[in-house]
């Protein structure tokens, strides 16, 4: 410690010589001392004529201090340099010698630093492992708890859905499983519980969606036309200022109105009833809507609300459905006529357009409209294409009528007997 520290203070030392104060100090003695020093002189020549050896130049009385102060720092720092290399050749120095100045420079070297960082990891793996054994326990006695729960609920459903019907005398009502042994009843009947509830989802609610035909002297309208709701009458629209609505599509009151005179009017959406009751009161508050089919009456298949006309209870030569999502009707899409789906823009104008296509079929009592329909179905947009048809009929009755007209008519015709004469 001492062998780096001499020469920081010998070069401290020779730093103060040069400050103003010892530069002073140090002319103020050299003047005064030029006397002594020319009589000094001849003494020294004098004392190297008789000797023969050179005497050491004086220095001045102001440095003197300084000087015995730097020799006697250098002789020490010499005897310790000396000591310290006699006894490297006894010993190597020890590293932890350096360990506190390393300690003070690099904390994270200290050797009781190393030990607390391992003592902290230990004790925060124990934490760690105590922890990770309580959620375990934890995990299985949830494990536990829900595995009994399961078995529980397995029990009761076994016994609530296999027991057999009581009459109201609270008598056994014999079924096709009474003979079987008592576990083979019950797990029996709860698995055709289990099956029938099964078709309850998957299947229409009943058999005959719709009631029979109308006898005379009723109207039974000759076609059947089943209608989408959503995005086909109306749009589901929401903003910050009302929230959740429903827009009603342009031309949809005309366009009810004039379908009601030909056609039953049928909507068959998959929404659920809730939801289209409201709105339909308020849609067709003259009642055109003449039957209305929701959710539990479609079938469901492979993730699809699916509209089975089977169940209709109509014949289907004589029905007509309007929709845009083509899984929805993929059990008769020759029944479907597809019509684009509406986002709740204001320009828009295809129900006019459906309307007059409807108004054809009904005029020319079309026997079957799969064909008509089965024709539009291979056009990506059937109502586009019917307008494009339409405007070429026009033009064909156009020229029809010109070449009529284009005729040579007789300038004569037979005069009749009364003006003649005759």
């Amino acid at each position: 410690m001492s062998m780096s520290m001499a020469p920081a203070t010998v070069l401290q030392l020779l730093r103060g010589l040069t400050t103003p104060r010892v530069l002073t100090r140090f002319h103020q003695h050299r003047a005064l001392g030029n006397h002594h020093n020319h009589h000094n002189h001849h003494h020294s020549q004098h004392h190297r004529l008789s000797t023969g050896t050179p005497l050491p130049s004086a220095a001045p009385p102001a440095l003197c201090p300084i000087l015995h102060t730097a020799r006697r720092h250098s002789s020490t720092a010499k005897q310790e340099a000396a000591e310290g290399a006699t006894g490297a050749t006894a010993a190597a120095p020890s590293p932890v010698s350096n360990a506190p100045l390393l300690a003070k420079l690099f904390p994270q070297t200290s050797p009781e630093v190393d030990t607390n960082a391992e003592q902290e990891r230990q004790k925060r793996e124990e934490e760690e492992a105590k922890e990770n054994e309580r959620a375990w326990k934890r995990m299985k006695l949830g494990f536990a708890i829900f595995g009994g729960g399961g078995v529980a609920a397995g029990l009761w459903a076994v016994y609530e859905f296999g027991k057999p019907e009581l009459d109201p005398n609270g008598q056994t009502i014999e079924d096709e499983f009474t003979h079987k042994p008592l576990v083979q009843q019950y797990l029996q009947r709860m698995w055709k519980s289990i099956h029938y509830y099964q078709r309850m989802i998957q299947e229409p609610s009943r058999a005959k969606l719709l009631p029979d035909p109308l006898k005379p002297p009723y109207v039974q309208p000759r076609y059947t036309l089943v209608l989408e709701m959503k995005d086909v009458l109306v749009h589901p629209d929401w903003t910050y200022q009302t929230g959740w609505r429903f827009k009603k599509r342009p031309g949809v009151d005309h366009f009810l109105a004039e379908c009601a005179k030909d056609f039953e009017i049928v909507v068959f959406t998959a929404e659920q009833g809730m939801t289209v009751f409201p709105i339909l009161d308020a849609l067709d508050p003259n009642g055109y809507i003449m039957y209305r089919l929701v959710r539990d009456a479609t079938h469901f298949v492979d993730g699809h609300h699916v509209k089975n006309l089977d169940n209709l209870n109509r014949d289907l030569k004589k029905v007509i459905v309007v929709d845009w999502d083509a899984n929805a009707t993929k059990m008769h899409p020759d029944n479907t006529f597809g019509l684009p789906r509406w986002h709740g823009n204001d320009d828009d104008g295809q129900l006019l357009d459906l309307i007059a296509f409807l108004k054809i079929i009904a005029q020319n009592n079309v026997d079957d409209v799969r064909e008509v329909l089965h024709y539009y179905r291979q056009f990506d947009d059937p109502i586009n294409q019917f307008r494009e048809n339409q405007r070429k009929l026009a033009e064909q009755m156009l020229e029809a009528e010109r070449i009529e007209q284009s005729k040579t008519k007789p300038m004569v015709k037979q005069w009749s007997r009364s003006i003649l004469g005759r």
